[in-house]
């Protein structure tokens, strides 16, 4: 698979960094996310990461892992590597019993405590990942489970994305404005999609594979939503920085057809309304038809 040229300028300035910084540390590199899904978008993606080691890195190898993203960030600040670092062993396991290890999060190295790992990625390197460094993943004893996937998945919409939904609707939590943004739009309607196309199929799917499966899956009341969120990710342009937010906020305020551009919503209040109704919906859903499967 041919990446796209500023993922493959990224991967090439990290290896360059951390062969420079840790020589023979990092043994295997793997892309997961977006990229490895055939779905990366050069102005929002992250280009998400797994590296293995042999062992867990000790202080001297932190101190010179974080120089190597130090140096990765001076020369690419975006797209952002963000991914974690985990060994060999740790590969063939369930990849909760890692806990919490060295990470990148938004390009910032950290040493300790961040950087969860979980069986989406475990699954998504099996089935989907990237080689940059060492075996092949076929050629990888990589632990995966289908019932602990579903499990996760069943479990992060109570861990993760109920809390998220309360703080949406609870003002003046940050979310709460997030949610009226075209980067929210996205990550709620595709982001819930994707946990229910798991727990139907299976498989890992794409922010767009999940919200093409949520027009074939859902009602048509949901639909306007679901293209609407289509739209923005396609378009490539809604990201989390304040800059970003602002802007999609002024744009989508601008009664245009949709043709011309705009929003499918006549008010980002119309849209933030759907989006969670959108939301709670699909959690509804998928905990009445899969948490006694």
């Amino acid at each position: 698979m041919r990446l796209h040229e500023r993922v493959q300028e990224v991967v090439d300035a990290y290896l360059e960094a951390v062969d420079h910084e840790a020589p023979g540390l990092v043994e295997g590199l793997y892309l997961t996310g977006s990229t490895a899904l055939g779905e990366f978008r050069p102005f929002t993606s992250d280009v998400d990461f797994l590296a293995v080691t042999s062992n867990h890195p000790d202080a001297t190898a932190l101190a010179a892992l974080s120089r190597a993203h130090r140096r990765l960030r001076n020369r690419c600040s975006r797209p952002f590597f963000d991914g974690r670092y985990v060994t060999w062993d740790d590969l063939t396991r369930d990849p909760q019993q890692a806990g919490p290890g060295p990470c990148s999060y938004e390009g910032r190295f950290r040493a300790r405590g961040g950087g969860d790992c979980d069986p989406v990625a475990w699954h998504t390197i099996a089935r989907h990942g990237i080689r940059c460094r060492g075996p092949e993943p076929a050629d990888l004893r990589i632990w995966t489970d289908p019932a602990a996937l579903a499990s996760w998945t069943l479990n992060n919409f109570d861990s993760y994305w109920r809390p998220l939904l309360r703080r949406a609707r609870r003002f003046p939590d940050p979310w709460s404005i997030t949610a009226f943004t075209s980067y929210g739009a996205v990550w709620v309607v595709l982001g819930v999609c994707r946990l229910h196309y798991t727990l139907a199929t299976g498989k890992i799917g794409s922010k767009e594979e999940a919200g093409d499966y949520g027009m074939r899956t859902f009602p048509e009341r949901w639909h306007l939503a679901l293209r609407e969120s289509l739209r923005i990710r396609r378009a490539d342009r809604a990201r989390p920085d304040v800059a970003s937010a602002f802007s999609e906020m002024i744009d989508d305020l601008r009664i245009r057809e949709a043709a011309d551009g705009g929003s499918l919503y006549s008010t980002p209040v119309a849209r933030r309304r759907d989006v969670l109704a959108f939301a709670d919906m699909v959690i509804t859903d998928a905990k009445s038809q899969h948490s006694h499967a």
